[in-house]
């Protein structure tokens, strides 16, 4: 039987696509980007302050992921310095859109969904709301705590429905918005009737079709699975996790030579070496 944790741990070695399983509810979350610390890195010895980490001394830049160069600090430190000063409305806008990318290139993502938030204040639209609410999404799949993924979670479900506001077939709002909701277990039904919208306006929408499958494992919807990851492979035969789950899902309801074919063409599409080592295992287990 697959269970959560194995999961867990195949979705976070991928690079592409981008995917983690919720450690409570078991959804998961597209979009997000394979390393598991940021939230907490972000979140270490800093205060709260009007949505956004600064560390204790006032220093945002110091909170900064630490592996970003000391370069990358001290341009963010002087950004910093100049938007604080900043008078001119317009130049204030500048600078945080410059600080909102420094923030995304060293990982706090948080801190740049903050000041993307302060760009789509002063410039209301559906590309600058949805800046601030991809930003706020990754933060989200990563938070380490319960209160840390409500907080996040809700910073990003309003970015996002201020984004379908002006833009109702924003698919890829849609579908992180749906995940927020199932990955909070707080509206579960609702995020799935969102990603069944996105898969009635776009059969083909490859992250409402991995995500719908990945659900239907974890309800133990195997023959569902299937159905969703032949669906997703067909549409893109390169998709690595979608061709690992589907071999799965189809060892799940009994397809063992179908699996053992699909776990070892999808060996081909990714030479990481604990990728590799999972399907050795899965084909193991059909022996």
């Amino acid at each position: 039987m697959v269970v959560v944790a194995a999961l867990v741990l195949l979705v976070v070695l991928f690079a592409l696509p981008k995917v983690i399983i919720d450690k409570e509810t078991g959804a998961a979350l597209s979009g997000a980007t394979a390393t598991a610390n940021r939230d907490k890195a972000a979140g270490e010895a800093t205060d709260e302050h009007e949505g956004h980490l600064h560390n204790s001394d006032g220093s945002e830049a110091s909170a900064a992921h630490t592996k970003a160069s000391p370069e990358a600090l001290g341009k963010l430190k002087s950004l910093l310095a100049d938007y604080r000063k900043a008078g001119d409305d317009a130049n204030k806008v500048k600078l945080a859109e410059q600080i909102a990318a420094q923030y995304t290139a060293i990982a706090k993502f948080d801190s740049a969904g903050y000041y993307y938030e302060q760009v789509a204040a002063a410039r209301p639209g559906e590309k600058n709301y949805q800046k601030a609410a991809d930003q706020y999404f990754e933060a989200f799949s990563f938070a380490a705590t319960e209160e840390r993924t409500k907080e996040l979670g809700q910073k990003a479900q309003g970015l996002y429905n201020k984004v379908l506001q002006n833009n109702p077939a924003n698919l890829d709002a849609k579908t992180n918005l749906a995940m927020t909701y199932i990955a909070a277990g707080e509206q579960p039904m609702q995020g799935i009737q969102l990603l069944r919208e996105v898969i009635t306006t776009n059969p083909n929408n490859e992250k409402a079709l991995f995500n719908l499958g990945i659900l239907s494992i974890q309800s133990g919807q195997y023959d569902k699975a299937v159905e969703r990851f032949q669906h997703l492979v067909e549409v893109n035969p390169k998709h690595v996790q979608g061709n690992f789950y589907l071999a799965v899902s189809l060892a799940e309801i009994g397809k063992k030579e179908e699996a053992r074919q699909v776990f070892t063409a999808a060996k081909k599409l990714d030479d990481n070496p604990e990728y590799q080592s999972s399907i050795d295992t899965e084909l193991e287990k059909l022996k």
